[in-house]
């Protein structure tokens, strides 16, 4: 059946494609801090692991949203490791690296996912996708708040 939704298919698909790195910048951002609630060590130990599960349940629920955005607009979702690789910004982690390493690491994760969220609003303003607007603004939001509650953190944060 075709989808009549006041987006033309080629909108659809655009939009599609950038919600599509979307979700593998969240996926990828969400391995790597649930890496890091498993494996950090050190004096902040107990806040960090109750920080870091805060966020990457929240990520958790958030690639769940944004595939189902992307189903909605007639595309089908990346769903893959493989396919995640691929489309990406952030940086697999395969070290061990110290908790404000960590921290620092996570920081740039959460600042990339808001500039891939960014990138998408030209395409979406064009469109009149307002459903697809609602949910990268939201995406935005908690990514930087995210963002400056972890730069907080460091000893060496910019004002």
């Amino acid at each position: 059946m075709t989808i009549n939704i006041g987006i033309e298919e080629k909108d659809r698909r655009e939009i599609a494609d950038g919600l599509s790195r979307l979700l593998a910048d969240s996926y990828t951002l969400y391995l790597k801090t649930h890496n890091y609630h498993w494996n950090v060590t050190g004096p902040m130990f107990a806040a960090l692991h109750t920080l870091f599960e805060e966020h990457y349940t929240e990520l958790a629920q958030a690639v769940d949203e944004i595939a189902e955005r992307i189903r909605a607009l007639g595309v089908k979702a990346p769903g893959s490791y493989s396919e995640f690789a691929k489309l990406t910004e952030i940086e697999e982690e395969t070290g061990s690296p110290d908790a404000e390493e960590m921290i620092r690491q996570l920081v740039i994760g959460q600042e990339t996912v808001v500039r891939t969220a960014r990138q998408i609003f030209p395409i979406v303003d064009k469109a009149n996708d307002e459903p697809t607007a609602d949910l990268l603004t939201q995406r935005m939001q908690i990514h930087e708040k995210n963002a400056w509650m972890l730069r907080s953190l460091l000893k060496d944060e910019a004002a």
